[in-house]
């Protein structure tokens, strides 16, 4: 696709520290996930939210990407102390994406959050987190398994029931995903929709409002295989023809 042509998307970046130093950061799967599989230019946003408002971007985009991280939400935006002491976090990637994430549904942008991106979804619409769903009676362990070699890790491990209109674009009642998280909705935000559900309970898919040109969370990893997954390139597939037809001005 020519390079003009091609909707841009702003994907926030994580603070990341290497060798002592501290670098704005995102895992390489996403843009290439959106490039290749959505048809969308990603553009980078840094994680200085506290400093400036960054949501000055959004009259250049044509989509907003939240990736997942090592890194969770601060359990202070939801109400909570944190529970874990060995449980990232990081304010400046918070302070950047919670006011994005109003503000671009306020404008209608289409968004596509994943894992830590749709906890950042529910809390910024006032849900929400278990810190740790392995520590919630009834729930099961849905974090990674670093013993395995990385495409084992990423592969599907467990089933989830879809609903509503993501049911409506795949065509089945339940697919396998991978499962490599901590935390997981706990209280629903209002104006969000389950949109998936796995065996346990747990929200694991949500859609914003009704009238949203896109707005799609999910908890699972679809950049890992957005090419070779179908339900993974049918998603960022959708994520990209959202983002192509709006208009940035």
């Amino acid at each position: 696709m020519p390079f003009d042509n091609m909707p841009v998307v702003g994907v926030p970046t994580c603070l990341r520290a290497v060798k002592g130093r501290v670098f704005h950061g995102v895992n390489e799967r996403y843009p290439r996930a959106l490039i290749d599989a959505a048809g969308c230019l990603p553009l980078l946003i840094p994680a200085i939210g506290s400093r400036v408002d960054v949501c000055v971007l959004l009259d250049r985009l044509d989509g907003l990407l939240l990736t997942g991280s090592p890194s969770n939400v601060h359990p202070s935006h939801y109400g909570a102390e944190p529970s874990h002491p060995e449980i990232l976090h990081d304010p400046e990637r918070d302070a950047t994406t919670l006011p994005l994430i109003r503000e671009a549904i306020r404008r209608d942008l289409p968004i596509l959050a994943i894992c830590r991106g749709v906890q950042e979804l529910n809390v910024a619409l006032g849900g929400s987190l278990h810190q740790a769903v392995h520590d919630v009676n009834g729930h099961k362990d849905h974090r990674a398994r670093y013993e395995l070699p990385i495409d084992e890790m990423y592969g599907p491990v467990h089933p989830v029931t879809l609903r509503g209109q993501l049911r409506d674009w795949v065509g089945r009642d339940e697919i396998m995903v991978n499962s490599l998280h901590w935390q997981g909705i706990s209280r629903l935000a209002k104006g969000l929709k389950p949109e998936a559900v796995a065996e346990d309970g747990l929200v694991e898919a949500v859609r914003g409002p009704d009238d949203a040109a896109f707005c799609l969370g999910v908890q699972w990893h679809p950049e890992w295989a957005a090419k070779s997954n179908p339900v993974s390139t049918l998603l960022f597939r959708r994520f990209g023809a959202a983002a192509k037809g709006h208009d940035s001005g």
